[in-house]
């Protein structure tokens, strides 16, 4: 195979030339040849390391646990196959989902509001009634709890379905940038954060940038918040904490000029 520049590599693979770039930066894939006019050439043996990259980056793995891995001894085949365990577990977790939605989708046909049996086939363990009246007795004076459950008690099963998702995806674009070693102040780490914010709002109450702050403060100061996003990945509380208060900095900040 030719050796392809940075352009073509990342029209091959889909994958950004800034991110090229940041894995070259780390130390992650560092292409051996340079053109005569200095640019990055990636050979046959750099693009087997890329594509090894970009499994594990789809399985959710961070930069610096492929990093461990790919400069180990144990065999890659190792890896993978615990791995592929864990997709498995996945797998049989969206299957539930699937079945859950299946559910929404029938109640829907009758605009049904979403009942609590509902919720936990939805939600599993993260639903919880004696929590939600734990909420209701710690928020239920605020003007955002009544105008969250205003909104909430029209929800169908499928409005749940729907909001969950969304959240999944929130949750996925930050858990990206922190995999691919963007600080919590960067731009998509801060684009993350702005989407948080919107989700809760189009789905729950009116939420400013500095009632966001305070929400980002609870996430590492409740275990429960905190185990919630270190459910997805280790660090993540933390990192959504810190890109909700940057985003909250620069939205403030430009509000003010």
């Amino acid at each position: 195979m030719d050796e392809l520049s940075v352009g073509e590599v990342a029209r091959i693979f889909g994958i950004s030339v800034r991110t090229l770039h940041h894995y070259d930066e780390v130390g992650l894939l560092v292409p051996q040849t340079r053109s005569l006019a200095g640019y990055r050439l990636y050979s046959a043996a750099d693009l087997e390391r890329l594509a090894t990259i970009v499994t594990y980056r789809r399985l959710g793995m961070p930069l610096d646990a492929i990093g461990e891995i790919l400069a180990g001894d144990a065999p890659l085949v190792d890896h993978l196959r615990r791995q592929q365990a864990s997709v498995a577990e996945r797998l049989n977790e969206l299957a539930d989902l699937a079945r859950a939605i299946d559910d929404a989708l029938e109640r829907t046909m009758t605009n049904t509001p979403a009942t609590p049996e509902d919720l936990k086939k939805l939600f599993g363990e993260s639903y919880s009634e004696e929590r939600q009246e734990e909420a209701q007795q710690t928020w239920g004076h605020t003007d955002a709890w009544r105008q969250s459950a205003s909104r909430t008690k029209r929800y169908t099963a499928s409005d749940w379905a729907a909001m969950k998702a969304e959240s999944e995806q929130v949750n996925a674009a930050f858990a990206a940038a922190l995999a691919a070693g963007m600080p919590a102040d960067s731009p998509d780490a801060l684009a993350a954060a702005e989407a948080h914010r919107r989700h809760i709002e189009a789905w729950f109450y009116d939420l400013d940038h500095s009632f966001h702050r305070g929400l980002a403060d609870m996430y590492l100061a409740d275990p429960r918040f905190t185990k919630t996003y270190e459910d997805i990945a280790p660090g993540l509380a933390a990192y959504v904490h810190d890109a909700i208060h940057a985003n909250a900095d620069a939205r403030q900040g430009s509000e003010r000029y």
